[in-house]
């Protein structure tokens, strides 16, 4: 529990409860504290008994305030010790060139809110000349035990404070000598005087857009006659060039086992997966008139569950897959066919089984009609939007778009047998060595009179 004290510029912390089975720091920051630490202590036994100390709860209630941390640590017979760690605060020089990066870099201030450092945060910062993090020497240490150097009391309570800065970054902006409250009152009064700024610089690039256009334009400019003078605005940049292929993610085959629960083999294929499926739609939007194609529709589940499928995700993954989608081993074998064959619209062939309306079946009449020469024409029986060869293990499956389906009968269940074609007769042919694949004469007309 944290409690603010009547001093604006100190927080106090209640002591923590004892460590147990788990290290001290969890974040990278809260590490790289820590390593500050034991980099510059000159006896790592004090080190050590300080880390004793903080595992067992004997450090008290910390107090931090620009430039210094404080708490009493308990000896193991009880003697209670104040140990103090300094740390120098920036200057105000420092603190304008943190505030302006952040300002500049909306993400940072984000993460702060969200109780986050992230690396690029302090990069940037110290890119600007400002060191957040202490470096080698950095923590002075005093203590009443006579120490002249990191005692175990200092140790223990730099161990403490790695674990309050996990739970909250502010801490260490707090003893680099700026309040949460004053950093973000800070970053909001030049957060608005940048906007103030920006909306100048906007305003004298309309009145130059008002120039450039005449006087007919004082009330406003429309964006594409701005972007049709081409002397005012830049020139946009070049698209990207698109990778030979996509990128390879990083392996997480690492020594540390993984978190429960955690399957490393299915992320490292989902992100494999995520690599090629980017990769694709940059190919399609570097493609000369994407801009004037519509947007495709978010994929179903258990469509996407297919698209996944059909990137060879292994057995085990890919019978989770199975059982996730409610298809089964088999099911979703036959779906991922049907997906190499036509995306989408081959999986709906097959799932779907649908009543053809009065139009739509009279030109799938004529079209069998007509798709065979005379006395070549298969037998066929239909069942809905399905015309299955008399005799035969071959089937034509006509989708909502008029396009025809092959399909052959595979240990009792229909599997798709190719891709789609415009003519019935150049599907049928693609289920080679059936009955009824357009070699085999017969003199019956194809039934046009599906079951409803």
């Amino acid at each position: 529990m944290t409690e603010r004290t009547g001093h604006d510029e100190e927080r106090t912390f209640a002591a923590l409860a004892p460590v147990r089975g788990r290290g001290f720091a969890r974040t990278w920051w809260g590490r790289a504290w820590l390593q500050a630490l034991e980099d510059a202590a000159l006896d790592g036994e004090q080190v050590k008994a300080g880390r004793r100390l903080a595992r067992a709860g004997a450090v008290g209630a910390v107090s931090v305030r620009p430039g210094r941390v404080t708490a009493v640590v308990q000896d193991r017979d009880g003697t209670g010790h104040r140990a103090d760690v300094l740390l120098q605060e920036l200057s105000t020089d420092h603190w304008d060139r943190f505030l302006e990066m952040a300002v500049e870099r909306a993400g940072h201030v984000a993460a702060l809110l969200d109780r986050e450092m992230p690396p690029h945060l302090v990069e940037d910062a110290a890119t600007a000349g400002v060191e957040l993090l202490p470096g080698l020497g950095d923590l002075e240490a005093r203590c009443d035990c006579g120490a002249w150097d990191h005692c175990g009391h200092t140790a223990a309570l730099c161990y403490q404070v790695a674990r309050l800065l996990d739970q909250d970054p502010f801490v260490l902006l707090l003893v680099r000598g700026r309040t949460e409250r004053a950093l973000l009152d800070e970053l909001h009064l030049r957060g608005t005087a940048s906007a103030a700024d920006g909306e100048e610089a906007a305003g004298g690039l309309r009145s130059g857009l008002r120039s450039g256009l005449g006087d007919d334009h004082r009330d406003g400019v429309d964006a594409a006659e701005a972007f049709a003078t081409g002397e005012i605005l830049p020139p946009l940049p070049e698209p990207p060039r698109l990778p030979v292929e996509p990128g390879l993610p990083p392996s997480l085959d690492t020594e540390t086992g993984p978190a429960p629960g955690l399957d490393p083999a299915a992320l490292e294929f989902l992100a494999a997966q995520t690599a090629r499926e980017a990769h694709r739609l940059l190919a399609e939007a570097l493609r000369p008139g994407h801009e004037q194609q519509p947007l495709d529709d978010e994929l179903p589940f258990r469509q996407d569950v297919v698209r996944l499928a059909a990137g060879a995700p292994g057995a085990d993954i890919g019978a989770r897959l199975g059982d996730g989608s409610g298809r089964g081993r088999e099911g979703l074998a036959l779906a991922v066919r049907a997906w190499r064959y036509g995306g989408a619209a081959g999986l709906a062939v097959l799932d779907e089984e649908w009543h053809v309306p009065v139009e739509s079946l009279a030109r799938a009449c004529a079209a069998l009609e007509t798709a065979w020469e005379e006395g070549e024409r298969p037998s066929l029986r239909s069942t809905h939007n399905r015309w299955t060869v008399v005799g035969g293990s071959a089937q034509l499956r006509l989708g909502r778009d008029g396009r025809w389906w092959p399909y052959r009968k595979e240990r009792g269940r229909w599997a798709p047998a190719g891709p789609a074609a415009h003519d019935p007769a150049t599907a049928l042919a693609a289920v080679d060595g059936e009955p009824g694949n357009g070699r085999r004469r017969a003199t019956p007309s194809p039934d046009c009179d599906p079951v409803m």
